[in-house]
């Protein structure tokens, strides 16, 4: 084994919120060591990769998986990582380098709404959190103007604010405008509030509308985790890439007094700190807390009570496609441009899941020419189908809040081990009833906005069958009692005095928005609580 390493801070992972918590820190002039099981990437390489892939349509495929560190990749099969065990598969998609999964995402930057911290209180289901809507506003605004967030006021309407976005809301495409304005009164359409620029910002370039926001932005105009790890850096924080924590060790006395971890020769390294914070992913997290079970602690450390790794939630969605009665030329622009966010709210909730419906402008071109090819077009028939199909196809997916249920969990496998020798992951997951009632108000919905747009050959997913949106959250849920909860308010676990979280696992509920900006605000407000500031 090398030779113990020291810092006052250590995080696991590098990621958008671990890298935001580190940055944090070291300006408060703590010496933060960050660890980061994957390797460090260059964005001129991924966008190279992506350019020449032959699966274009694969927002894993640009980026390099490895045997030391992998992450699921299910194209073009699977590749075996994670083990399920039912009754339904759950496959995220994450990336472990530096940076983290948001390298390949869309920036979505809503906030969550002020009724969402009090489900339980106002709807009878689901859970409350321990902190409110206003305890979390101003960390809210810290994370927006480090992402540099672009967003309409109207948005202020669903989640009050105290300062207007940083930038204003990414100019509207074509297919922005069109469906916008026919879709009203009946329905709103904002533009979405994004982590990418609408004008220069913090040194980058504003949109250029190049429509592959996934798997990789190719100028920088839209905001990632790799931004945020070079921040950190900037800021004091040592990083160390492909360093594999596999195990804590604790006094037995609440205090966790040192982590290890693997290189990627194998070789065994020791790191101490006075304050231990996990900043993997809401899956990676539990995983390392499990491997380090011991007489003490059988199931694990954080776990006296069986919460940990409990109440996984992401967001269900299907979609419905169809030809739109008018050409909108889908392509040119963000790629999840706008969204209706009143249906995020609502007496409803009691019964059935809140949701928002998001519009697709991705271009159509390659999945519409390969489905003409398929029917065996030709010649002008072929020409005139690509170019009718290319410009009047449209898309719309709800995003199904999934309410906590215990039995939807991650845990180690018993029966699949990686390189290293450690348990992979393992699920159990289904999907309730409040989801599939919400999927039936959602088709309702569809059928009336395809009904306003004139659409044709309209096509649903199938009867449920339901696609993840990697917004993975609840393994590690705050509460106020360390019997049905991971981690205090602040973050801090409930069994040991120096160990905290900052991950989007512990969101106690999923909601109704993208969990990265949301989880970010947590982080920078559970790093006032290890400066002492709360």
């Amino acid at each position: 084994m090398s030779e113990t390493i020291s810092a006052d801070i250590v995080v696991v992972g590098s990621g958008v919120v671990g890298s935001l918590t580190a940055r944090k820190l070291a300006l408060a002039g703590r010496k933060v060591l960050m660890l980061e099981a994957g390797p460090r990437i260059q964005r001129d390489q991924i966008v190279n990769n992506f350019r020449h892939s032959a699966r274009k349509d694969d927002f894993i495929a640009p980026y390099p998986n490895s045997e030391i560190a992998p992450f699921p990749d299910y194209k073009p099969e699977d590749n075996g990582y994670l083990d399920q065990t039912g009754p339904k598969a759950y496959k995220p998609e994450y990336l472990r380098v530096v940076g983290g999964t948001s390298w390949h995402w869309a920036a979505q930057a809503w906030r969550l709404l002020p009724n969402d911290f009090r489900l339980k209180s106002l709807y009878g289901v689901g859970r409350d959190w321990p902190i409110s809507y206003e305890d979390l506003e101003p960390y809210y605004y810290e994370a927006e103007l480090l992402w540099g967030v672009s967003g309409p006021d109207a948005m202020a309407k669903y989640s009050p604010r105290r300062h207007p976005y940083p930038m204003p809301g990414v100019t509207m495409s074509y297919l922005e405008q069109r469906v916008t304005a026919r879709l009203a009164p009946r329905y709103e359409v904002l533009t979405n509030t994004t982590g990418r620029n609408s004008v220069p910002y913090d040194g980058r370039p504003q949109c250029c509308g190049n429509n592959n926001c996934m798997p990789v932005c190719p100028i920088d105009a839209q905001y990632h985790g790799g931004i945020a790890a070079t921040a950190a850096e900037i800021a004091g924080v040592e990083l160390i890439p492909q360093a594999v924590v596999y195990k804590l060790e604790h006094n037995g006395h609440g205090k966790i007094t040192a982590l290890h971890y693997y290189d990627w020769n194998k070789q065994s390294h020791r790191v101490t700190a006075d304050v231990f914070v996990m900043a993997a992913n809401a899956i990676e997290i539990p995983r390392i807390l499990m491997l380090s079970a011991d007489d003490k602690n059988p199931r694990g450390l954080c776990n006296n009570y069986d919460q940990l790794g409990r109440n996984l939630m992401d967001h269900p969605s299907n979609s419905a496609t169809f030809y739109v009665d008018e050409p909108l030329w889908p392509g040119r622009g963000p790629m999840s441009p706008s969204s209706i966010q009143q249906l995020r709210d609502g007496a409803f909730r009691s019964e059935s899941a809140a949701f928002r419906i998001d519009i697709s402008n991705s271009s159509r071109v390659a999945g519409v020419t390969a489905g003409a090819i398929k029917e065996g077009l030709t010649g002008a028939d072929l020409d005139n189908a690509i170019v009718y199909r290319a410009s009047h196809e449209l898309s719309i997916k709800n995003v199904l809040e999934q309410l906590p249920d215990p039995d939807n969990r991650t845990m180690l496998s018993t029966r699949k081990k990686d390189a290293l020798g450690l348990p992979v992951p393992a699920f159990s997951y289904s999907y309730d009833g409040y989801i599939e009632r919400g999927m039936q108000h959602s088709l309702k919905v569809y059928a009336e906005i395809a009904s306003l747009l004139g659409a044709t050959d309209v096509r649903y997913s199938p009867p449920g069958v339901y696609s993840n949106n990697q917004h993975i959250t609840g393994t590690l849920a705050m509460g106020l009692d360390e019997k049905t909860s991971v981690t205090d308010p602040t973050g801090k676990a409930w069994e040991f005095d120096n160990l905290y979280m900052v991950s989007t696992g512990v969101m106690p509920t999923v909601a109704t928005a993208n969990s990265t900006l949301t989880a970010c605000a947590l982080g920078l407000r559970t790093a006032d609580a290890i400066l002492g500031k709360l």
